[in-house]
């Protein structure tokens, strides 16, 4: 049958990874895409105590749309999340989780173009991470949590950067996120998903499609 098909097809391209975190093991999944991958990207999940893991939809769905364009994605659970070892840090912890992730990642064969994204908490670990970092060719932020952290560290200028979330969004208003997107220029890209809040429920084929067009137009683009 042909969904069986797909069903093995897609297991064969998922790898369940133990990877070594500053607190004990990393619970980790990598996806390869079905051609040759020109890239490599990590994606963080939302906030561990709100129920957020590697599975939740809009990462999920985030990591798809990396994935069909060509980017092999790795996701994996901070500490204290599903089978990653220690406890909930606050923020700092889990930065390093994603460092050692990222340390990781890095060694893969496609890395000469390395995208960092994140869901919400995740978006801020993603974005705070590649912050100052070189080597990083795209960043995209989902549902970035303005109202509840401090993102006065995105500067103008850097690698470009996708920031996306439904405009109904009550942890990221959408007239915060626009003077955001204009305060650091244009390499920085804000789409507005209409009738969706926070979790992106509403919209998540339109986020897909999104992130999707995003990274493969960064994939057109030499590495720095």
């Amino acid at each position: 049958m042909v969904w069986r098909a797909r069903v093995e097809t897609m297991a064969r391209r998922l790898h369940k990874l133990e990877l070594a975190g500053p607190a004990g093991k990393l619970e980790a999944l990598l996806t390869l895409p079905q051609e040759a991958a020109r890239g490599v990207a990590l994606v963080c999940h939302p906030h561990p105590q709100l129920g957020g893991t590697m599975h939740t939809k809009a990462v999920y769905r985030t990591s798809r749309a990396l994935l069909d364009a060509g980017y092999e994605v790795l996701r994996f659970h901070f500490r204290g999340v599903g089978g990653s070892a220690g406890r909930f840090d606050g923020g700092p912890g889990e930065l390093d989780d994603a460092r050692a992730a990222l340390t990781w990642l890095r060694r893969r064969p496609a890395g000469a173009h390395l995208l960092l994204a994140g869901f919400s908490f995740g978006a801020y670990v993603a974005l705070r991470l590649a912050d100052g970092l070189d080597g990083i060719t795209a960043r995209v932020g989902v549902g970035p949590p303005l109202e509840l952290y401090d993102f006065g560290f995105l500067r103008s200028g850097g690698a470009p950067l996708l920031l996306v979330a439904g405009d109904d969004d009550t942890f990221c208003p959408a007239e915060t996120l626009l003077q955001l997107g204009e305060r650091l220029g244009p390499t920085t890209h804000v789409c507005l998903l209409p009738g969706a809040g926070h979790l992106l429920l509403e919209a998540l084929q339109p986020l897909q499609d999104a992130v999707e067009a995003f990274a493969r137009a960064r994939l057109d683009q030499r590495p720095a």
